[in-house]
């Protein structure tokens, strides 16, 4: 049986996750009206993917005897200076995400809930691998600089690397 004040922060988590599906959804839809298409399909599909961890907690809140709650939703933001400026305020986003799973983990470990402390660990790694991808999109933002054909080059590794993790991911069902 989940304890009230660690359901509270999970509900709060699936309250987050949900916001980072909105905001990788925005994010596509800002890229994909500027013809961004590879930036589009990769933050599409990472929009779907924070679902998946919204409803990953959904179920594991309700299967450990607690109530999920489904979250309102505030508008993301819509615009962005440019495609740095979008995956800068990404990674400040993803930051945010961190330290949330963090503060769930140091309430699980007061609270001798090592159940959820064990189940948590799953979001730990994903966000290390969040921060890694952001950090190393933004670096080669920063190579890339102003460069039209670099610009280029970059948004068709993003469709590529979209449809590597598509595939990746269907291959893991």
């Amino acid at each position: 049986m989940l304890k009230k004040s660690i359901e509270k922060a999970l509900n709060k988590q699936v309250e987050l996750e949900g916001s980072s599906s909105q905001f990788y959804l925005s994010m596509a839809s800002w890229s994909e009206t500027r013809g961004l298409t590879g930036a589009s399909n990769f933050l599409y599909q990472h929009s779907d993917e924070e679902r998946f961890h919204m409803l990953k907690l959904i179920k594991f809140i309700n299967e450990r005897g607690g109530k999920a709650l489904i979250p309102s939703l505030s508008q993301p933001p819509e615009n962005f200076k440019g495609l740095k400026d979008l995956f800068e305020n990404l990674m400040e986003h993803e930051v945010n995400v961190t330290d949330s799973i963090n503060n769930i983990i140091g309430l699980c470990l007061d609270e001798k809930d090592y159940t959820t402390q064990n189940f948590m660990q799953w979001y730990v790694a994903e966000q290390l691998e969040e921060e890694a991808l952001a950090r190393t999109i933004i670096d080669k933002l920063n190579m890339i600089g102003e460069d039209k054909g670099g610009l280029y080059l970059f948004d068709r590794d993003l469709d590529t690397m979209a449809a590597a993790e598509l595939k990746e991911s269907e291959g893991a069902k």
